[in-house]
């Protein structure tokens, strides 16, 4: 079993204009280490927990007093620093929208790069794009919400149920067979039979984000 120190960081890196607010299809069992950073403000410093982030903000952890409406600064592992403003709090949570936006899939591209080669792994991105789910007799359309390395996240009418193998097309990448590990209403969770590559996902992350862009 893999170490804490050699888990992929489960901090979403979310792409296309879409705003990185937790919402009710998440699932805490889901989470693991994050990536961290500070958030600098006029009460000072204090390290942080990145949750999620897009080119619009971040949702952080932080035991930062913070308002809604109050400016700060948020700082990333790798140096990097966004201004922005809180727009929400809740339960040692912060929603900051950023003044300008970032380039989230360079971002992500700098991350890879800061790992050792040997176990460089992409990590979790919420991206939504078509997929097909074949099982059985079945082949049922749904929607990918997610996707990292291990495993892929989709919302669909008619999915398979826990322990069911099963296929995945999405345009533009090749996936390995899937096993469905947990089901949430119209949400399900496909863990992979092997890691997708980095090289592979990255690709296929940047050409859909361009697909989406508006």
């Amino acid at each position: 079993m893999e170490s804490m120190a050699e888990q992929a960081l489960s901090t979403t890196y979310v792409v296309g204009e879409r705003w990185p607010w937790p919402d009710e299809g998440e699932r805490s069992g889901e989470r693991g280490p994050v990536e961290h950073g500070r958030i600098i403000g006029a009460a000072g410093k204090s390290a942080c927990a990145i949750r999620k982030i897009a080119a619009l903000g971040a949702t952080i952890k932080t035991d930062f007093a913070a308002k809604s409406g109050e400016m700060l600064a948020l700082e990333l592992g790798n140096g990097q620093r966004r201004s922005g403003m809180v727009e929400w709090t809740r339960g040692g949570e912060l929603g900051i929208a950023f003044d300008e936006p970032i380039d989230i899939v360079a971002l992500i591209n700098r991350n890879l790069v800061s790992q050792p080669a040997e176990r460089r792994r992409m990590p979790r991105v919420e991206l939504r794009c078509p997929v097909h789910v074949k099982w059985c007799e079945h082949l049922e359309p749904a929607t990918t919400r997610n996707i990292s390395a291990q495993g892929l996240q989709v919302e669909g009418e008619t999915l398979p149920d826990i322990g069911t193998l099963a296929s995945l097309f999405v345009e533009g990448i090749n996936l390995p067979p899937a096993e469905v590990v947990w089901r949430q209403g119209k949400l399900a969770g496909f863990e992979f039979f092997e890691e997708v590559t980095w090289s592979s996902l990255i690709a296929w992350v940047r050409e859909a984000g361009r697909k989406i862009a508006p």
